[in-house]
């Protein structure tokens, strides 16, 4: 298997519940793959708008958003709530650097946790029911492209907040210049297809996000782990629907 296709493949076992079996452990090959990350999240988008497209004229709209709300979060298995989860729980819970990721790392939800979920999931919920069903289908698309490219700024600028190894430390401070320009010039033309003109706000949103929590993951814990590239994944996503449901 050469290595574009292998790191494709990689990219959709690592970021979605689809059964891609048979891969071989390749050192770095995630950090690699990561460049993909922005095109996982437009197939997610595709079949996102498929969804609405064809229940469109059969169910209501607050069905219909449940509907595609719950293939959202299914499809990835719910890695980046898990990480909004987390991070909730231990930026929230955690004064010390060590205090916050030991309280990452345990499996347990805790209630800022619980909180932040359930308010993602009510939040997207309410907004992808606001967004005009003209606009509906190109949001959903430009989403899953942009929540999904902030992994890549994060994981080129910032180190890994772990000494030991994690899911994050596989990505952060071990992106290639490569992957990290490519991933950026595919997630550029493709919002800028599907949104045109409209791009530049979510563009602007996004980059405001990731900027901000960056900066504020580098001062509390001096780097990134994988449960904040899904909290950020998931705050990104909740903004671009925001402004969807803003536009006229």
């Amino acid at each position: 298997m050469n290595g574009i296709l292998y790191e494709l493949l990689l990219a959709f076992q690592f970021m979605t519940r689809i059964p891609i079996r048979g891969l071989p452990h390749r050192p770095g090959a995630l950090a690699r793959a990561a460049k993909f990350f922005p095109i996982v999240g437009l197939v997610i988008g595709l079949i996102a708008s498929g969804i609405y497209h064809f229940l469109m004229p059969y169910v209501s709209r607050p069905i219909l958003a449940m509907v595609v709300l719950s293939y959202l979060v299914v499809i990835t298995g719910a890695l980046h709530e898990d990480g909004l989860a987390d991070s909730a729980d231990g930026f929230v819970g955690g004064w010390s650097k060590e205090q916050v990721l030991e309280i990452m790392r345990d499996s347990r939800v805790g209630t800022y946790g619980a909180i932040a979920v359930g308010l993602s999931l009510l939040w997207r919920f309410v907004l992808i029911m606001s967004v005009a069903p003209a606009r509906l289908p190109a949001t959903l698309i430009a989403a899953g492209v942009l929540c999904r490219w902030t992994s890549l700024p994060l994981g080129f600028f910032l180190p890994s907040a772990r000494a030991e190894e994690g899911l994050g430390g596989y990505i952060a401070g071990r992106l290639p210049t490569w992957s990290f320009l490519w991933g950026t010039i595919f997630a550029l033309f493709s919002v800028g297809v599907v949104l045109r003109r409209a791009s530049l706000w979510p563009w602007l949103i996004t980059l405001a996000i990731t900027v901000s929590s960056g900066c504020y993951f580098r001062r509390r814990i001096q780097g990134v782990t994988g449960d904040c590239f899904g909290a950020v994944n998931q705050v990104t996503e909740i903004a671009i629907y925001a402004v969807g449901a803003l536009h006229p």
